[in-house]
């Protein structure tokens, strides 16, 4: 067992014994907001390029200063509101959403839009560091896992479904009618959150561990070791997916390829729902293991079609419930410090897509996509050893 506190010695209200699923549902539309206004930019780049009279080059540091506003805001922000009450600050963030999708959705000025996706990224840190420990609450422990699961439900749907729509709404309609709705679809979700979810007191000032403190309770660091290697060697694969399909001359295909990875994905959090209270530290191990033999078969079969098309949904499998995986292990190693530790989750998942497409990027122009899979492997031996030192702080099977 873990020495620091559960998370059920922070105050909060009745935690029933059943899935309240329409105020975990509240949450995953939280974030599925907050991935389809992250991502967004990225399939929008020639209209939003046209609209704001920049090149398409410079609309992505759109999706860039999104990155960092979460990069440099979620620790010090999770600092500063510990000890606000949990709703109120909860729709503080996602109103921070409505307010800067109605910015892009209205400015012609590139740096005011770039200034608006900077402010987007600053409140997605603070939601993605809420979330997980919010879900945890509204449960009974036996069931914490689970309702991380269904609260995280949001992202992967965002990326295999709502990325695609919203880009096709703007490619017919306009990208400024797609900011448009996503801010209408965030005032809605302002009001079901308001109606559905519990409030939970902050944490009380003589209860409030430091940074360093939470850092050093068992189990943590061993988590944010798998979320860095794992995400990291996830993105030098998933940001330069068209090269990666080059081999297999199926680069045309990347719509089809991509739409197999989030029915995957969709597939694995299920399972991951089901299984996740019971099964937690086996099946991070699991994932860890998969998604490195999947890489070695990469690595000898690049060049077939199927072999890519049976790796991807593999791949997809493995990925799609990481996030709920380590959420919750993280959730139970630091207890009534639960989203000081997301938070820090939050920092090193970002740090680790910025590690991916720079390391990609050097393996793409030194070695070609040939180095993608070993380098794959070995952070994935890497994350296998870190995921096998978090099973005591977590006490899962």
């Amino acid at each position: 067992m873990s020495n620091s506190p559960s998370l059920t010695d922070c105050p909060t209200t009745a935690q029933p014994d059943v899935l309240p699923l329409g105020g975990l549902l509240a949450l995953a539309c939280a974030g599925f907001i907050t991935i389809l206004t992250e991502a967004m930019p990225a399939g929008l780049l020639p209209q939003m390029g046209e609209g704001l009279d920049v090149s398409p080059a410079l609309v992505g540091q759109l999706v860039t200063l999104y990155a960092l506003g979460s990069l440099l805001a979620a620790i010090p922000l999770t600092l500063l509101t510990r000890g606000w009450r949990r709703r109120p600050l909860l729709l503080v963030a996602i109103g921070g959403f409505a307010l800067v999708n109605s910015v892009t959705a209205l400015s012609s000025h590139y740096g005011l839009t770039l200034g608006a996706r900077f402010f987007a990224g600053v409140f997605a840190g603070l939601l993605w560091a809420l979330l997980a420990g919010y879900a945890s609450r509204m449960v009974a422990p036996h069931l914490q896992g689970r309702a991380i699961a269904v609260a995280m439900l949001g992202a992967p749907l965002a990326l295999s479904l709502g990325v695609p729509a919203g880009t096709f709404l703007g490619t017919v309609a306009g990208w400024r009618l797609s900011f448009a709705i996503m801010t209408g679809l965030t005032l809605v979700l302002l009001i079901w959150a308001r109606w559905q979810l519990p409030d939970f007191a902050g944490e009380p000032p003589g209860k409030r561990l430091g940074m360093r403190e939470v850092l050093t309770l068992p189990g943590i660091r061993p988590v944010l070791w798998v979320t860095f290697t794992y995400v990291l060697a996830h993105n030098i694969l998933y940001t330069y997916i068209a090269p990666l399909l080059a081999p297999a001359a199926i680069t045309a295909d990347i719509d089809r390829v991509l739409l197999v990875f989030g029915l995957a994905a969709l597939l694995s959090i299920w399972l991951a729902g089901l299984l996740i209270d019971r099964w937690l530290h086996t099946l991070l191990l699991i994932s860890c293991a998969l998604f490195g033999l999947i890489a070695v078969a990469l690595a000898f079969w690049i060049n077939i079609p199927a072999v890519i098309y049976v790796a991807i949904a593999l791949w997809g499998l493995a990925f799609g419930g990481l996030p709920a995986l380590l959420q919750t292990a993280l959730a139970k190693s630091a207890g009534a410090s639960a989203d000081a530790a997301q938070s820090m989750l939050v920092t090193v998942w970002n740090l680790g897509i910025a590690g991916g497409g720079l390391v990609g990027g050097v393996l793409l122009e030194g070695w070609e996509v040939a180095a993608f899979p070993w380098a794959v492997v070995l952070l994935m031996l890497l994350a296998f050893a870190g995921a096998s030192q978090a099973a005591p702080s977590t006490s899962i099977p």
